[in-house]
């Protein structure tokens, strides 16, 4: 069951005109929401980042926090599973095929979930494979819009390789996986490049950062270069469907000494408890 423009429908039923500007420009913002013991995990930041969204592409927001979490409560209440990640599609609405914004046109408001699965056990166990590229998408990757062509381009490169992701090198310097957000470790030290408009603020991303400083971890927000993204002795991709996830191979050469290392399994604990507790109410919303 999902949500369009007001109304509760199976997917299969569920249609747009050809003229809407999210099919026609690619105009318009997403976002996803892991959800789990059917409690949407951070919602208020997920919220706010999709606010981030609107504001980035001028689009007024449809629905106040209250009215969204209404409507996603709904949703997840339609759908089979504890776990599940819930995907909304905001676009400007449909009009004549014209590049300027269009006058008094509601938007297309569309909303689903899907399972959500964790990431296989002996992926975690044995880590990933990455390939890097050269970050050719645009200027605003801060704004999670839907015109995703660049993106799907670079993590199709990592399908071509049997890699699971496309880590993104821009004038020297690490911005980002093409669906995730990347950390890497050198000397015990946790390095994340600084938030910008070349990276999306990834929620787990700040989890990852809260968590390091409660439990007293080295840390350091700070430009990476490619040449540290080479020699770490870690990497973690995370994202809101992968959470943490080990990176021990680097454009085919291990990475450190080719297994998921101690901060990973340090911070893929302290997630798992943190989200345990979360779900289970007992926090107020912050890692400390």
């Amino acid at each position: 069951m999902i949500y369009l423009n007001g109304k509760f429908m199976p997917i299969e039923e569920a249609c747009i005109p050809v003229l809407d500007r999210g099919f026609i420009f690619g105009d318009g913002v997403y976002e996803v929401i892991p959800v789990y013991s059917r409690k949407p995990f951070r919602l208020d930041e997920h919220l706010k980042r999709l606010q981030y969204s609107l504001d980035g592409i001028r689009l007024k927001n449809p629905f106040d926090n209250d009215e969204w979490r209404h409507l996603l409560e709904q949703v997840v209440a339609q759908n089979d599973g504890e776990d599940q990640y819930i995907y909304l599609h905001i676009t400007r609405g449909v009009a004549k095929r014209d590049h300027a914004f269009p006058v008094n046109v509601a938007p297309t408001v569309f909303i689903m979930s899907n399972p959500l699965l964790p990431p296989p056990a002996e992926m975690l166990i044995s880590g990933a494979a990455a390939i890097t590229a050269v970050d050719n998408r645009w200027a605003r990757c801060d704004v999670k819009a839907i015109s995703l062509l660049p993106n799907v381009l670079l993590r199709q490169l990592a399908v071509d390789a049997q890699a699971t992701e496309t880590i993104l090198i821009r004038d020297g310097f690490l911005t980002e996986g093409a669906a995730s957000n990347i950390f890497i470790v050198k000397n015990n030290i946790l390095l994340a490049p600084p938030k910008s408009n070349l990276m999306l603020p990834g929620i787990t991303y700040d989890v990852v950062l809260e968590l390091a400083a409660a439990d007293q971890m080295a840390h350091e927000v700070r430009p990476i270069s490619e040449t540290e993204v080479r020699l770490a002795d870690e990497i973690l991709l995370t994202s809101s469907t992968k959470e943490i996830m080990p990176i021990t191979s680097l454009d085919k050469k291990p990475v450190g000494d080719g297994k998921p290392g101690k901060l990973f399994t340090r911070l893929h604990a302290l997630y798992q408890n943190y989200k345990a507790t979360r779900m289970r109410g007992l926090t107020s919303g912050t890692a400390g």
